[in-house]
């Protein structure tokens, strides 16, 4: 099982919207996670749930570099809601 999936909204260009796509989170998957990573349950939501709005955005992991540039802005992020770095 996966800890999070996202769905870029894909509309066509003649149609604006706000909407960027939808996030599925899957709540005993991010728990678990959270368990056996030490790490408090919001905190990992809330990674989680940054972590999927930026492939909304586009980013991805798919390789090192990608990886690298996606980690930094989640710990960005996550330092503006006083979150620690989750891959310390």
């Amino acid at each position: 099982p996966t800890n999070v999936l996202s769905f870029p909204l894909e509309l066509p260009e003649c149609v604006e919207s706000e909407l960027i796509g939808d996030l599925a989170i899957c709540a005993d998957v991010v728990e678990k996670e959270a368990l056996e990573q030490n790490k408090p349950l919001l905190n990992h939501w809330a990674h989680m749930t940054i972590h999927g709005c930026l492939h909304l955005l586009g980013y991805d992991h798919v390789d090192e570099q990608e990886a690298e540039e996606m980690e930094s802005l989640e710990v960005k992020l996550l330092a503006k809601l006083n979150i620690p770095n989750p891959y310390d």
